[in-house]
């Protein structure tokens, strides 16, 4: 019996250049992919830091707007409502007596950008006697923003300015003297009336996340 010669069956490969050009293609469509992803990554992130920063500002307006639909007045310290260019003292009503808050503008250390403030807010303790009310606002007088009870309600707030509205027009809060005087034939103490309303405008700096100026307009009740 003859045998015959086993023959080796030829098998088709990939050569050294199709092996490199099908990686060179993969490796393209890599980058792109991950590109692809880091972009909607980063637009995700963005998003939500838009969106909180809008809640923060939205509720720390909201903080405002309560505390000036509270304002009392009272005879006990020299006005309800009153701002000094830095700092906007009122005296409110809270659960438990009469409450004074301040809201001011202090240079934030904690930013390179110059220019950039930090909004806050200190409430005093809720009282019901006079000599209480002014503690609360001899302590007030020299407010460093680092006192208990003061909240950092914004930060990268570049100014802010106040306005009252009296007389049917709007006039800067420093330079509004609305005095109310005493009925004639009484010794009662020069008062000073509140406004029908107050503007808030702040500016924002640019490392803020937030652009241009707000503006928001408070009445307040009689």
């Amino acid at each position: 019996m003859r045998l015959r010669p086993h023959r080796r069956t030829a098998v088709a490969g990939f050569t050294l250049v199709e092996v490199l050009v099908a990686l060179m293609v993969m490796a393209i469509m890599a980058v792109m992919a991950w590109q692809g992803v880091d972009g909607i990554v980063r637009a995700r992130d963005s998003n939500q830091d838009r969106l909180e920063r809008s809640l923060r500002l939205n509720s720390v307006l909201s903080q405002w707007e309560q505390d000036l639909a509270a304002v009392q007045e009272t005879a006990v310290v020299p006005s309800a409502l009153s701002f000094d260019g830095a700092s906007l003292r009122l005296v409110r009503r809270a659960p438990g007596g009469l409450q004074l808050v301040v809201w001011s503008l202090l240079p934030d250390s904690g930013s390179a950008q110059a220019g950039s403030n930090t909004w806050l807010r200190w409430a005093g303790p809720a009282v019901t006697t006079t000599g209480g009310l002014q503690d609360s606002w001899l302590r007030s007088q020299q407010f460093q923003g680092n006192e208990p009870g003061q909240l950092r309600t914004l930060t990268g707030v570049a100014q802010w300015q106040v306005y009252y509205f009296v007389g049917n027009t709007w006039s800067n809060a420093q330079s509004t003297g609305n005095v109310e005087l005493p009925p004639p034939g009484t010794v009662a103490p020069t008062k000073i009336a509140l406004p029908s309303g107050v503007r808030l405008v702040l500016s924002f700096a640019p490392d803020s996340g937030q652009s241009g100026s707000l503006i928001r307009d408070i009445p307040l009740l009689p």
